[in-house]
């Protein structure tokens, strides 16, 4: 009899591999659509202002409105999701993600193409918040490691292969082809999606509570003010910078009354007394903060210190979304292993060796000394990802997936920006030139390692954050 019903069970879960491989594999191409949205229009950016006849003020709102629009509206499209069924909204994103891409790549003015882009970005936002929330249904729970590091491993694969990807299509079709070739893979990741997702469960569909519209329209607000404090002027500060980070601030203020007094907020506010969950979007957004760190002092280092031309800048500058590509899955599957708990430590501490190292770096020690950490900060990034999404999303409520997923990648895009700025400023006053790009290769590499010890100090904090976390979790347990 026990026989029988092991083997019945082994053919159910035979029964049921297909389709939890077929819904994993929409939820990664939604994924690396998003992820190739972000990074393919850099490229196009010059070709755009000479299509245009625009000056690139006006052509990097191309980019702008991409990244404005999944940042201001990404909680939103999550919390969307867990009332009217997260199936159902994922759907949508694709649809207008794929459709947005058809509309840039016909775009006939420059105005209409950053209209479209901003329009992609709402379908991004969707698919964003959505593909994560949606792993808990799609696999079981103790795959759900592997499920993020393959999420993972598909975001960093759309971040690496944007650049090389847009110059190949722009140099053999020109512009429109940068936002044309998402329209196939799109409607593949619709198709798979539709086959595959399970349905959304009748409470979900039903949408017994409301949308909070009022809440929404504040945070979107104040996340724009924010987004555009942080990105207008290259990291200097002016009047205008300091007039949007105030109207963020005063949004962000009106945003805690409003959720405060609705009966169904947009966010609520008391699950950020949950130790993990407040750990993880704090520690996700630490983490941003110093890989986006790399991607600003990278290529100056690369060029002004060790004098590298552009190409084989970018080709050393591959090397963190490559790894990040590679350690991604393996990632998952350690953190499925040993638990995400243990893993958030050793990839924070894997993160913080790398930068350490980074900022005892000699000029002497060339591109080895430059790539090697970045290879130790990048595979501890992918580990303490894959662990970060997994603790938190692991024992988060069915109705609540969406929100918290769309809160988890709000924490890395405000990341994102912030380490943009913030840590631009501080390579640019460590250099210590009116103009970072006349600067002497021994204060270029000077300003690197003193950019790198701030982001040091800065996993150092989402460690110690970590561990206060592990305790409060531990004692809440201990006390129930």
């Amino acid at each position: 009899m026990q026989t029988t019903l092991a083997t019945s069970n082994q053919d159910i879960t035979r029964a049921e591999r297909p389709p939890a491989r077929g819904a994993l594999a929409s939820l990664a191409l939604a994924t690396l659509l998003a992820s190739l949205g972000t990074s393919i229009a850099n490229v196009g950016l010059p070709a755009l202002a000479q299509a245009f006849a625009a000056p690139f003020q006006d052509v990097q709102w191309v980019v702008l409105a991409y990244l404005l629009a999944v940042t201001a509206l990404i909680v939103s499209a999550g919390r969307l999701g867990d009332l009217a069924g997260r199936r159902r909204v994922l759907l949508g994103g694709l649809g207008l993600f794929t459709l947005a891409s058809l509309a840039c790549g016909a775009a006939p003015s420059l105005g209409t193409l950053i209209a479209a882009r901003a329009a992609q970005g709402l379908g991004a936002a969707a698919m964003m918040a959505l593909t994560m929330a949606m792993v808990g249904e799609a696999v079981p729970k103790e795959r759900t490691g592997s499920a993020m590091g393959l999420l993972g491993t598909m975001s960093a694969v759309g971040t690496a292969l944007g650049p090389s990807l847009g110059g190949l299509l722009l140099s053999a079709f020109g512009w429109p082809a940068l936002f044309l070739a998402n329209v196939p893979l799109g409607l593949l990741a619709l198709l798979l999606a539709r086959r595959y997702l399970p349905a959304d469960r009748p409470a979900a569909a039903q949408g017994a509570q409301r949308f909070d519209k009022v809440g929404t329209l504040l945070l979107a607000a104040t996340l724009a003010a924010y987004a555009l404090a942080t990105t207008l002027g290259r990291g200097r500060f002016g009047p205008l910078n300091l007039g949007l980070l105030a109207a963020a601030g005063l949004g962000a203020g009106l945003f805690v009354l409003a959720e405060a007094k609705a009966a169904s907020p947009l966010i609520r506010l008391a699950a950020f007394r949950d130790p993990v969950l407040s750990a993880g979007l704090l520690t996700s957004g630490l983490v941003m903060t110093v890989m986006m760190t790399t991607l600003v002092v990278g290529p100056f280092h690369l060029a002004h210190a060790l004098g590298l031309n552009a190409a084989l800048a970018g080709l050393a500058m591959s090397a963190g979304p490559a790894v990040s590509a590679l350690t991604g899955a393996p990632a998952g599957r350690l953190v499925d292993r040993f638990g995400p708990v243990r893993m958030i430590g050793l990839g924070l501490a894997g993160m913080a060796t790398g930068s350490i190292l980074l900022a005892a770096m000699p000029l002497g020690a060339g591109v080895p000394g430059y790539v090697a950490p970045l290879v130790v900060l990048t595979a501890g990034y992918a580990l303490f990802q894959a662990a970060n999404n997994t603790a938190v999303m692991k024992e988060v409520r069915p109705d609540q997936r969406g929100g918290v997923s769309g809160l988890l990648n709000l924490s890395r895009n405000l990341g994102l920006f912030t380490g943009a700025s913030a840590m631009g400023a501080v390579f640019a006053l460590a250099t210590a030139a009116a103009d970072v790009g006349t600067a002497g290769p021994a204060a270029v590499a000077a300003a690197t390692r003193t950019t790198f010890a701030v982001a040091a100090l800065l996993v150092l904090a989402a460690l110690a954050i970590a561990a206060v976390s592990r305790r409060r979790a531990a004692r809440g347990s201990s006390a129930s």
